[in-house]
């Protein structure tokens, strides 16, 4: 047993140093990850941009829209930084990069099958990318390369990575390029940009329903959260991805600038606003911008008197809402509140009020409906009923506001203080399309003095973003 017990081991030390006495030294030296700087003539280079101008060629030539181009025989390149990280999750196996480190103008996403990326392509990292051999083309809506695998656009294997992708010694600081959601485009997508003075909508980021980034038990794949800019009203979605590592943290409750990817969906259908991870939000401001909340609660009754109502039947369809008190405003755009019918899958009830920004090519919308003056001093136990309904609403809100020290002039709507009515319920988008909400017996009691109620709508007039919104049947009573 003991001569046994010796013999293992010195038989197995005897067999080591056989193995390693016949493997090449040079077999065993680390891989060497000394970045070396790129010898690349510079008119072999093409700005990104060019990419975009070529496949628009592409689709002409072909009368197709959705065509993609495989690069051959080009010898050219293009060079950007890296805008993009993967360590948080929220990025998976693709690239982002811009042309410059700061005011950049164009973008590319790049598909890779490799995961981390980050280690290798971090923040910052100049890139050169060799175009032949990669097809460009359009991914959820954003300028992509990849590889082609007939009418798509697949992503390139991690053995050939290095192939495609050549990084440069240097890593630079990147600079948020500043813009509003007025200055969304498809040129600015794939940019590394700055939103200044925003927050999350109040329904996402306070209260009792504080949400998550992507934890949500709806949320499915991309998690959207509603950002809304404290300087024009108008908002934004933002996404994250249900496998980010912080899909758990609640948004941030505050206000101030976020810097940020810009998107689109999965869909390639409406813009969104992506981060790497939340160390890019800073909402250090606890002075939110929401308004006022009016809330006197739901009623159990309803009062017999009719102080206002309309369910515009003497209205004409196609034409702007007029009469019975209304006041009418076109805050932005060109679009107002016009009377509409329609049967169907989203009927109209006989006759109704609607908005819409879609199609109506301005940069924005902002449309108000006002109600003629209610003294609420008048009498007691009043109320609100409406009903609204709307066509897949997208990034376009309706809310319900009253003010009590409007003057009645259309000059002076945006000078008034207007609180928001909050136990009133309007159609949400996620709500059966073309199905009818009624807006609960909104309790009226509270409020004192004589004031208007109004409903504002606000859309960018974007297509694909900004949907309709349908408005009937208001009645306001009191005992």
């Amino acid at each position: 047993m003991k001569t046994r017990k010796f013999y293992q081991p010195f038989t197995l030390f005897l067999a080591l140093i056989t193995i390693f006495s016949c493997v090449k030294s040079d077999d065993f030296k680390v891989p060497n990850t000394e970045i070396i700087a790129p010898n690349i003539d510079p008119n072999s280079v093409i700005e990104i941009s060019s990419l975009r101008s070529l496949l628009e060629q592409e689709q002409t030539n072909t009368e197709n829209p959705e065509a993609i181009l495989t690069l051959e025989g080009t010898n050219k390149y293009i060079t950007g930084y890296v805008i993009s990280s993967d360590e948080g999750g929220n990025f998976f196996e693709e690239l982002i990069m811009q042309n410059s480190a700061s005011t950049p103008n164009a973008g590319v996403k790049i598909l890779i099958d490799a995961n981390p990326l980050f280690t290798t392509f971090e923040l910052g990292r100049k890139v050169h990318v060799k175009l032949d051999g990669l097809t460009v083309g359009l991914n959820s809506g954003v300028l992509t390369l990849g590889i082609r695998n007939g009418t798509n656009i697949e992503k390139i294997s991690e053995a050939a990575m290095f192939n495609f992708l050549i990084r440069d010694v240097e890593v630079a600081s990147i600079e948020a390029l500043p813009i509003t959601i007025l200055d969304f485009s498809d040129e600015k997508t794939n940019l590394f940009v700055r939103l200044n003075d925003v927050q999350f909508n109040r329904n996402d980021a306070i209260g009792d329903n504080h949400k998550t980034f992507a934890a949500e038990a709806g949320d499915e794949f991309d998690a959207e959260r509603k950002l809304e800019s404290c300087i024009s009203g108008y908002t934004a979605i933002f996404s994250t991805s249900t496998f980010a590592d912080y899909k758990a943290v609640l948004l941030p409750t505050g206000r101030g600038y976020l810097d940020a990817i810009l998107t689109y969906d999965f869909f390639g259908e409406n813009f969104n606003i992506t981060v790497s991870d939340p160390s890019t939000i800073y909402f250090d401001s606890d002075d939110r911008c929401d308004p006022a909340e009016i809330d006197c609660g739901i009623a159990t009754t309803t009062g017999s008197n009719v102080l206002f109502s309309d369910f515009f039947e003497n209205q004409s369809p196609g034409d702007p809402i007029i009469g019975n008190g209304w006041t009418n405003y076109i805050e932005a755009g060109s679009e107002q509140w016009e009377a509409y019918t329609a049967t169907g899958n989203n009927p109209s009830i006989g006759i109704s009020a609607k908005m819409q920004a879609f199609g109506s090519g301005d940069s924005s919308n902002i449309a108000w409906l006002i109600t003629p003056q209610i003294n609420f001093d008048a009498q007691e136990g009043e109320t609100l009923n409406f009903k609204t309904s709307n066509s897949f609403a997208d990034g376009s809100t309706l809310e319900l506001f009253i003010s009590t020290d409007w003057d009645g002039n259309p000059d002076n709507i945006l000078s008034a203080t207007w609180g928001i009515l909050s136990a009133a319920y309007i159609t949400q988008d996620d709500d059966a399309f073309g199905s009818w909400f009624p807006s609960g017996n909104v309790d009226l009691g509270c409020i004192t003095g004589s004031g208007y109620i109004a409903l504002k709508y606000v859309g960018s007039g974007e297509e694909a973003f900004d949907g309709t919104y349908e408005f009937d049947e208001i009645v306001i009573n009191s005992n």
